[in-house]
């Protein structure tokens, strides 16, 4: 489904706000100082999952006071719909793997089974370890796989986009966390 810039505003007008920007940022502090007492000795190459990880990496990064390496890796089982399918995977990462803490950041932990592929991937690659950020985990039970070790926020099973989870492409940079109006 394709829409225009007025009808992601209109939806943005119409969406329940679940954490305004000061209770995301608090989340995003939190998760912050639990990551550098996990990882701040181990030298982590920190992955990006674009794009839905862009804000929440970059929000973090900003607050880890320890030598670490950034890349990204892009895989994506949305591609613009509101239903995973396949994972496709666009973009690995450019680091070596072999031997290092990996830290994957992401946006949103829906069912899973993207994460865990990332996850996986890399312990093929030969990562010594593996940690996983999710900066919101939704509330269902249709989990696969494993789960984040550091989650931000909890959400209940809707829609939701900001803070780097994206409306059909829109509204990745909304200033809080938000779910599309219930019909």
């Amino acid at each position: 489904m394709s829409i225009t810039a007025q009808q992601a505003r209109e939806v943005l007008e119409q969406a329940d706000l679940l954490y305004s920007e000061d209770q995301v940022e608090a989340a995003l502090t939190h998760m912050a100082a639990a990551i550098s007492t996990q990882l701040s000795n181990s030298n982590p190459l920190v992955l990006c999952v674009m794009t839905g990880g862009m804000i929440t990496a970059g929000k973090l990064l900003t607050q880890l006071q320890f030598p670490l390496q950034l890349d990204y890796i892009h895989v994506t089982r949305y591609g613009g719909t509101t239903q995973g399918g396949k994972l496709h995977w666009l973009a690995r990462p450019t680091h070596a793997l072999q031997d290092r803490a990996i830290l994957v950041v992401d946006d949103i932990f829906d069912e899973g089974v993207t994460l865990t592929a990332i996850v996986e991937e890399c312990r093929a690659a030969g990562a010594s370890e593996v940690y996983s950020v999710a900066l919101v985990d939704k509330l269902h039970d249709r989990k696969q796989g494993m789960r984040a070790d550091f989650v931000g926020l909890t959400v209940a099973d809707r829609y939701v986009f900001g803070y780097g989870m994206d409306y059909h492409g829109y509204l990745r940079n909304a200033p809080g966390i938000y779910a599309v109006k219930d019909n």
